[in-house]
């Protein structure tokens, strides 16, 4: 039976119709997400230590603990705790005492410390993969001298890291050319597959893909670890890594690319041989062209094929189908691979930002892999059709509004205000990543013209090849172009000498391959004069090869920015995201939420400070459980720190005024900016913790 489609007309006025429904749900849908948003961020952060950076206590503490914004993953070597001569003085033994929201971890110190100043490092795995490192110090009596230097280099440096960064760049362009080539085979010019081109193109994409994360899984635990390339043979490590979410994604995109090898094998197969057996009318109807036809044939004409009659195969529209069924699904299989393990998988609305995620990433490689596709098929196959150059523009007009919309989602998500936009990495990262969208679509206006030009003059590449048979019917293969050139197939005219008799092939070795050369030199020549006969195509090819160079440069782009810690989290590192602003003539007023972990640890911290300016202040601290009771902490202390001055911390011990009450006066504030205020609570022997937040005083 065969499908009648709806007049041109009668659909446009259809989707006319329905653009007020579908903007007024779109609209409806992104109130919902930016209301329902809570903050959070993506790479973890150190939110607060214990001790503080800088902090000097009366007594050696018992234990150093480590709060972070989301969960990381430790081990047992993941904090050290250095003396001022170097020695590690805790028990290396890591402390879990995350508890609901709170993630923190600490170690145990040995007893009997002496004075010094002491130097805690520390690395971890954030939840979206990327490692993360810091130190600081500490410390006990009065400051001293200290022989251990603060490390300067970031976890997931050095060589390794950079191995494993080209790994990952590898890893999308391998995707993106993967699935945008097989996508426009499908969706644009299904004779494509029967192109060794393209199935060069593909399958050295799918190649690349697997070999990158190979190299990833191998690469994971040196890059998370000591950085040293060694560590590659570590099977304790690997082994620890499969166990990691992010090694289990790479196993799983190993996997999904073991069906792919399946997919590309059936494309350029059983797929490729039924569609070379269609003729070009044929193939056109294969496609579902009905421009101006009843019954799919690009004449008009109601006419059985004479390839019907003669039993040839003449719809793939089934195996078209179900190729493009699967195909789809194993790519977003492997997109999820990323979308599970990174950015997408932390922070706020997880369970919409890794579907938008996955979105996004099969529309970058729909757009930008196909884009590749059609610059190696417009320089390598002369007798591309033109209706495939138009059905992906369509294709690729689609792709760009799904990115349009996942992209403006996932930048919000990710920065979370305008100032991150232009003060943080990420935020000009993705500025920069705007403005080549912006370039890149500018160019691809002009490739539509020219596509708009080739669909208004559909003989003009014939006319001027005319005079070489051997391309002269749109459809044949450059195959075909190269078997017919070396048998003599070449008529006068063409600028390539004409052989009429076939050449025999000589037995010297020597001259054999002379003249194998020759034959190759003539055949290339042949193509380019064909590829450049025609102007339209050819301005259409420059066009696209602009596109490709800005997309690669953008593709490079995306990769840096995956792995770039978002605005989100550096606003909240530095404290801008949690600053309170003082008001004039009226006290600063905060709540610190704290969880020393302990029993009973839970409660909160009212801080007032009055007048909240530069001077003297009288400050006031009450203290409530988790129920909202009066909480008579064993000790409470405050510091005061000017981080744009170099001042501080200032230490202050208030005193008890009644149970869950202290007070202070007299509090001196000497300059205005933002400090930071440090309020360390302790609720038993061994359970304290310190709660920050940052507030202008004018």
């Amino acid at each position: 039976m065969t499908a009648t489609a709806p007049a041109p007309s009668t659909a446009r006025a259809r989707v006319t119709a329905s653009l007020p429904r579908l903007a007024l749900v779109l609209a409806a849908l992104l109130a919902t997400l930016f209301t329902a948003a809570v903050p959070a961020t993506a790479h973890a952060a150190l939110t607060a230590s214990d001790p503080t950076d800088g902090a000097v206590v009366a007594t050696a503490p018992a234990q150093v603990t480590l709060s972070f914004s989301e969960q990381v993953a430790m081990g047992d070597d993941s904090i050290r705790v250095l003396d001022p001569q170097g020695k590690r003085v805790d028990t290396g033994e890591l402390r879990d005492m995350c508890s609901g929201n709170t993630v923190r971890y600490g170690t145990a110190l040995h007893t009997g410390l002496p004075n010094g100043t002491y130097t805690v490092a520390w690395q971890a795995v954030s939840a979206d993969s990327h490692p993360i490192s810091g130190a600081f110090t500490f410390s006990i009596g009065a400051p001293s001298a200290t022989d251990v230097s603060l490390p300067t280099a970031q976890a997931g440096g050095g060589p390794v890291g950079i191995a494993y960064g080209i790994a990952r760049y590898a890893a999308y362009a391998g995707f993106t050319v993967l699935v945008g080539g097989a996508a426009f085979i499908l969706l644009c010019w299904r004779r494509g597959a029967a192109e060794r081109p393209l199935q060069k193109l593909v399958v050295r994409a799918w190649v690349t893909l697997t070999a990158a994360t190979l190299a990833m899984l191998v690469l994971r635990t040196p890059y998370t670890g000591s950085g040293s390339f060694s560590d590659v043979f570590d099977l304790d490590g690997l082994r620890a890594v499969l166990e990691t979410k992010t090694g289990a994604s790479l196993v799983s995109r190993l996997l999904l690319l073991g069906a792919a090898a399946l997919f590309v094998a059936v494309l350029f197969g059983v797929y490729a041989r039924r569609v070379a057996g269609l003729g070009p009318d044929e193939a056109d109807r294969a496609d579902g062209e009905a421009e101006g036809s009843t019954d799919g044939r690009p004449d008009g004409s109601d006419e059985a094929d004479p390839a019907d009659e003669a039993g040839r195969p003449d719809d793939t529209s089934d195996l078209t189908f179900g190729l493009a069924i699967g195909g789809a699904v194993v790519a977003g299989g492997i997109a999820a691979t990323w979308a599970l393990s990174e950015h997408a998988s932390t922070g706020i609305q997880p369970g919409i930002a890794m579907p938008a995620d996955i979105l996004h990433l099969m529309a970058v490689a729909t757009w930008l892999g196909g884009l590749a596709a059609l610059l190696v098929a417009l320089h390598k196959v002369p007798g591309i059709e033109r209706v495939a150059v138009r059905r992906f523009s369509r294709v690729a007009f689609v792709s760009v509004l799904v990115l349009a919309v996942t992209g403006v989602y996932q930048s919000w998500r990710q920065l979370g205000s305008w100032s991150a936009l232009t003060g943080t990495d990420y935020g000009q990262l993705l500025l920069l990543k705007v403005g080549l969208v912006a370039v890149l679509l500018g160019i691809a206006y002009v490739s539509r013209r020219w596509t708009a030009r080739l669909a208004e003059a559909p003989t003009d590449a014939e006319a001027a090849v005319a005079s070489v048979p051997a391309v002269a019917a749109v459809g044949q293969s450059s195959d075909d172009v190269s078997r017919e050139t070396a048998s003599g197939a070449v008529s006068e005219g063409s600028g390539v000498s004409r052989e009429t008799e076939p050449v025999a092939v000589p037995a010297d070795p020597e001259r054999a391959a002379q003249l194998a050369r020759q034959r190759a030199a003539r055949e290339s020549a042949l193509e380019k004069r064909v590829r450049d006969a025609d102007p339209d195509r050819a301005g259409l090819r420059r066009s696209v090869l602009a596109e490709a160079a800005i997309a690669v440069i953008l593709l490079a782009v995306t990769t840096v920015l995956t792995g770039t810690e978002p605005g989100r989290t550096v606003e909240r590192e530095a404290g801008r995201g949690s600053t309170a602003t003082a008001v004039p003539d009226r006290a600063v007023k905060i709540t610190l939420p704290f969880d020393t972990g302990g029993p009973n640890g839970k409660g909160s911290v009212r801080l007032e400070l009055d007048p909240g300016r530069v001077g003297a202040n009288t400050l006031h601290l009450w203290s409530e459980s988790a129920d909202g009771t009066p909480f008579d902490l064993p000790e409470i202390k405050v510091a005061f720190t000017l981080p744009a001055q170099d001042i501080g911390p200032l230490p202050l011990v208030p005193e008890r005024a009644a149970p869950g009450h202290w007070t202070a006066s007299g509090v001196q504030l000497p300059l205005t900016g933002a400090w930071r205020i440090d309020v360390t609570v302790r609720t038993s022997d061994i359970d304290q913790t310190t709660a920050q937040k940052t507030v202008k005083i004018g």
